[in-house]
């Protein structure tokens, strides 16, 4: 393991959050956006994007055993990667009745992206904290470091 392990652990999940951030923007930038895509020669509106993350090596049981000084196969940890983005497929659209807007069908009801603002708000504030977290490993690392340095002196 090198001096710098955890420091890539860290940019790696700051790196994983700032996609996240990325991606509750775009999805509050098109709440309101009601041809994302065509489908079958009809316009669909924009659907809510999620990001998925899972570690790069090894899990949580990993390195507890090796704190504990058990081996064990999954090794260090070498932070987290993002599998995918992918369209949340599973909330379906909001029907907002409004006879004037040109989406709107035979009934006079437009289907709106299923984007919620609280929700993406409440994944906004999750995805900095978490961000706002790593850059406190990221210094205090840096500080250690720095520290090792020193005494070497």
């Amino acid at each position: 393991m090198s001096i710098f392990h955890s420091l890539n652990t860290s940019s790696s999940a700051l790196t994983a959050q700032r996609l996240r951030m990325d991606v509750v923007s775009s999805n509050m930038a098109n709440v309101d956006s009601t041809r994302a895509k065509q489908v079958n020669g009809e316009w669909e509106p924009y659907r809510r994007k999620t990001v998925t993350l899972q570690p790069k090596e090894g899990q949580f049981a990993s390195f507890l055993q090796a704190a504990k000084g058990v081996h064990s196969h999954g090794g260090a940890g070498n932070g987290v990667a993002v599998t995918r983005v992918k369209e949340d497929r599973e909330t379906p659209f909001k029907l907002v009745f409004d006879p004037t807007h040109p989406d709107a069908n035979e009934e006079g009801y437009v289907q709106m992206p299923n984007v919620d603002p609280l929700r993406e708000m409440i994944d906004l504030m999750s995805a900095t904290r978490s961000y706002e977290a790593n850059v406190t490993v990221l210094n205090a690392n840096k500080s250690m470091l720095m520290k090792a340095l020193e005494i070497g002196r």
